[in-house]
């Protein structure tokens, strides 16, 4: 009898004896939340008025920006400081194309993606020479001189007066996206679909190895891989994104400028990533509390939105160290207790 009862038991997998893992949301409960977050926000055009719908809009071309960064700082553990530059290009890239008439959001979002890309591999030769903090610098120095050409190039780009540019059409024929609540559809819209490709990428054999050589690079390189082309690959996947998000970018302001490429931008996508702790849905989250941070509650509060983000960074500096030292406090088995 002990030993039927033995073996029925051993039959039965794993995952359907163990309960769920302290801590952890159930399954059915988090695609609840993710229902209740996605009809909300496709809703939140009837729900607010257009200056909070405008903030959404700068909130998700922000979140792609943060997912571009979570890519290498995430994923492959690389600290980049560089992406609003290849936010920049493919910004500029689709202003272009608005200037030269072709106002299609859709066929912009494609060309300023690419524009992203082949900036970024044309540059990874540079910045993958360096890793940690030369690696952060260098980056640096790739957003700052970006930014300092689309001051200088005034005959492309308009210098510091920028560009201005026409509103987007979802297809050709179709009226002008002006309204706060439309452009917000479109700008979700092609958020989801940048999503879907992360998520995909984010399963790909590419993110296992930018994973590995984050975890012990000269390992991997003693196991054949090539890690600099592996790097190379994911730095120009994130470079793509980016000017995907530069292209999302001009049609909600419907104008860029060298401000665009700034530190700021680049300090606040750098926040975003630290904030999601690693995971592209915590970029995201921290994408939206930082705009929350900046414009919402900053200008509520009578322009101390600098002071908000100084003391958002404080806290994700010294926060999760704490948080990190309060969890192995935890798990660390108090004294005396039988094994």
């Amino acid at each position: 009898m002990t030993t039927g009862t033995a073996t029925t038991s051993a039959a039965v997998p794993a995952h359907q004896t163990a309960p769920p893992a302290a801590g952890r949301p159930r399954p059915g409960l988090r695609a609840g939340l993710a229902g209740c977050v996605g009809l909300g926000a496709l809703l939140l055009p009837a729900l607010t008025d257009a200056y909070t719908v405008s903030l959404a809009s700068t909130a998700l071309v922000l979140a792609v920006l943060a997912m571009s960064t979570q890519l290498l700082v995430g994923v492959a553990g690389l600290p980049s400081f560089g992406q609003a530059a290849y936010l920049g290009v493919g910004a500029y890239t689709a202003a272009l194309l608005a200037e030269a008439g072709l106002t299609i959001g859709p066929a912009q979002l494609v060309t300023a993606a690419a524009a992203g890309a082949l900036t970024a591999a044309a540059t990874a030769p540079l910045v993958l020479r360096t890793r940690a903090t030369a690696f952060l610098m260098t980056t640096f120095a790739v957003q700052s001189l970006t930014a300092t050409i689309a001051a200088q190039w005034s005959t492309v780009t308009g210098g510091d007066e920028g560009m201005h540019t026409p509103p987007v059409t979802v297809w050709p024929g179709t009226a002008p996206l002006t309204g706060a609540g439309y452009v917000y559809w479109y700008t979700l819209g092609c958020f989801l679909l940048l999503v879907a490709a992360v998520a995909v990428l984010m399963r790909s054999r590419l993110a296992l190895m930018l994973r590995g050589c984050a975890d012990h690079e000269t390992r991997m390189a003693a196991l054949g891989h090539h890690v600099t082309a592996e790097l190379a690959a994911g730095y120009t996947a994130a470079g793509a994104l980016a000017g995907a998000g530069g292209a999302l970018l001009v049609a909600v302001n419907r104008y860029v400028s060298p401000a665009d490429l700034g530190f700021e931008i680049a300090a606040v996508a750098l926040l975003a990533a630290a904030i999601g702790a690693g995971t592209m849905t915590g970029a995201v989250a921290g994408a939206i509390a930082v705009v929350a941070a900046r414009d919402l509650v900053g200008g509520a509060t009578g322009g101390h939105a600098p002071a908000l983000l100084g003391a958002l960074f404080l806290v994700v500096a010294y926060g999760r160290p704490l948080a990190r030292h309060l969890t192995r406090l935890r798990r660390t088995p108090a004294e005396g207790k039988p094994s």
